[in-house]
């Protein structure tokens, strides 16, 4: 059985390995701008969700934290 389980880890690691290999970043091409660019079309940077489930966790951090000090 110890076998068994020493070959699944390690087609587990190969497949992860063959499949993370083909991802990417951005291509050259799609950064920023440009140099000579004019600077009236700033590069976009975009804030989505990520920002407030950050807010949301600390703020759930600081309300569970505050509830332990107040038992203790």
């Amino acid at each position: 059985m110890t076998a068994l389980v020493k070959t699944l880890r390690t087609a587990l690691a190969l497949a992860a390995l063959l499949l993370t290999y083909t991802a990417q970043a951005q291509t050259p091409g799609s950064g920023g701008p440009t140099p000579g660019t004019p600077a009236a079309d700033p590069t976009a940077v975009p804030l989505d969700g990520g920002a407030s489930l950050l807010l949301a966790g600390g703020a759930t951090y600081a309300l569970n934290r505050l509830r332990k000090r107040r038992q203790a």
